[in-house]
């Protein structure tokens, strides 16, 4: 790898990457994206993950290591690719994780354009996880971080091998509490800066009143109904709700119910006691297959039905070329249409889609 083009956010990760990319030798420059305020989407200063501050810091990182710096305005693109989606899940009756269309659709397909517009021949970002090849199958393997509390290897599972055989994640062997003392050694002006942790483009907002300030659409009420179809009350709006859910129902019911179900033609949100949210069987679509080209053979796997679940023995297949089904050993709660199911081999992705 000659030239490397760094994804700068403008945080402590992506600039210690930047410099610990450097010190092997390659060539590097700077990129930040501008993802907020394109689409009808307000930018706010003190929360977006691409502001001012942001953009300045990385400028500042990218000067002090003697790197250029490119700044892309990918707004109308993030609104397309990530806004958009988000919002037509809700409305559909799943729950979406934006930061998994960010990173397949932003980071990994705009990026690693601009990239070999450069003639940038890898990326290198700021993700805590592991790239590797493998010489038996010949395949790349994406590998959890080693600071297991960090690690991102779930929502990076759309990675293609080519994308996995030109990038490089330089803090997957370190944990948080060292890059930050890089920073610090190296000076960089964003050493000890807190992290984001919420949705980038619903600062400051639940994003329910942000899907309806950008539709433009109010959302009418319907009933809540248990499974044979008797109404409980009324709800506020489908996009309310998601599977698992108990508070904020507004309900006043004898033993406590769980939204289940959404049926977004009938415009209802179905409830069940708690022991009707676990179920043993999903089904994904839009898969994306990392350590092996198939999956037509069962492979036992550990597998993630959403970013903080404790990942649980599984049964995976391949169904055609776009869709697995899982069985779990046990059954799991709230198994979420929208959300990612990723397929773990100890620490070695297997795969991930999309639960439907």
């Amino acid at each position: 790898m000659n030239k490397c083009l760094i994804a700068m956010s403008g945080g402590v990760d992506s600039a210690v990457a930047a410099l610990m990319t450097k010190e092997k030798g390659i060539e590097c420059v700077g990129a930040t994206m501008k993802l907020l305020g394109g689409g009808g989407i307000e930018l706010d200063e003190q929360h977006a993950c691409c502001s001012k501050e942001d953009i300045e810091d990385a400028r500042k990182v990218c000067e002090r290591l003697g790197m250029e710096h490119y700044l892309y305005d990918f707004s109308e693109h993030f609104a397309e690719k990530v806004v958009n989606k988000f919002v037509h899940a809700y409305e559909t009756g799943a729950t979406p994780n934006p930061c998994i269309e960010c990173n397949r659709y932003l980071k990994f397909e705009r990026l690693f354009e601009e990239a070999e517009n450069l003639g940038c021949d890898c990326i290198s970002t700021g993700h805590y996880a592991r790239v590797q090849y493998n010489e038996k199958n010949g395949r790349w393997i994406l590998k959890k971080a080693k600071d297991l509390s960090k690690d991102q290897s779930y929502v990076l599972y759309s990675l293609t091998q080519n994308q996995l055989s030109k990038v490089i994640f330089p803090l997957g062997d370190m944990t948080k509490a060292e890059a930050r003392e890089i920073a610090e050694e190296n000076g960089f002006v964003n050493a000890h800066k807190k992290e984001s942790q919420d949705i980038c483009f619903v600062k400051g907002e639940d994003y329910t009143e942000f899907i309806e300030r950008y539709t433009g659409k109010k959302y009418p009420d319907g009933n809540f109904v248990d499974r044979d179809g008797n109404i409980l009350g009324t709800h506020k709006g489908i996009i309310r709700y998601t599977v698992g859910q108990r508070k904020g129902l507004g309900l006043a019911l004898p033993a406590p119910l769980y939204v289940c179900e959404l049926d977004t033609k009938k415009n209802e949100v179905i409830l069940c006691p708690h022991e009707g949210l676990f179920t043993k069987e999903l089904t994904a679509t839009d898969i994306n297959l990392i350590s092996v080209p198939d999956l037509y053979t069962p492979m036992k796997v550990k597998a993630k039905v959403r970013y903080r679940h404790t990942e649980q023995s599984a049964t995976v297949v391949q169904i055609d070329e776009n869709t697995i089904r899982v069985t779990f050993d046990e059954p799991q709660r709230a198994i979420t249409k929208g959300q990612a199911v990723v397929l773990y081999d100890g620490d070695i992705v297997v795969g991930g889609g999309t639960i439907f």
